[in-house]
């Protein structure tokens, strides 16, 4: 066999050995780009699961922030309603002391702490549903924010 036939059969050889590897590593590079896809994949649905997660803490820190803040309106609210039923609940007991010493018989001073008596009773029921209204709205617009943000927050992860 003369050069030229033998670098043509080596030329051969390799060109055999060069389709065999390729056609071998095909199948492994093709799992190797499937691979990669796949990773690129997680770590971009990761990336997006820890911005909703990261956004879903910041609102719900938002809304107790809030929730915190109307609470405390609504304590003061609260407060300053006690001490306004207090005042009123002493002026009218001074007023009564006053009348009943100025009564002018037992029988006024009875028909005056009768009065008093009625009067009281009356007021403190009042009172009594004011503060059970404002309580209720004090517990209602302080749950709002948060009540919001847990429904908004379950209706994203859904």
């Amino acid at each position: 066999m003369d050069d030229t036939g033998q670098t043509q059969g080596i030329e051969s050889a390799q060109a055999d050995v060069k389709s065999a590897i390729e056609a071998a590593a095909g199948p492994a590079l093709a799992f190797q780009e499937n691979l990669r896809k796949a990773l690129e994949k997680g770590v971009t649905e990761t990336q997006a699961a820890y911005t909703r997660a990261k956004a879903a803490v910041d609102e719900t820190a938002s809304a107790l922030e809030t929730s915190v803040t109307t609470a405390s309106k609504g304590v003061f609210a609260f407060n300053s309603k006690a001490l306004e039923a207090l005042r009123a609940n002493a002026d009218a007991n001074f007023d009564f002391l006053k009348a009943v010493i100025n009564a002018k018989s037992a029988g006024e001073a009875a028909s005056l702490q009768s009065d008093h008596a009625r009067k009281q009773a009356e007021a403190l029921a009042a009172q009594a549903k004011d503060f059970a209204e404002l309580a209720r709205k004090i517990a209602t617009e302080s749950a709002e924010p948060l009540k919001s943000q847990v429904s908004k927050t379950f209706k994203l992860s859904a």
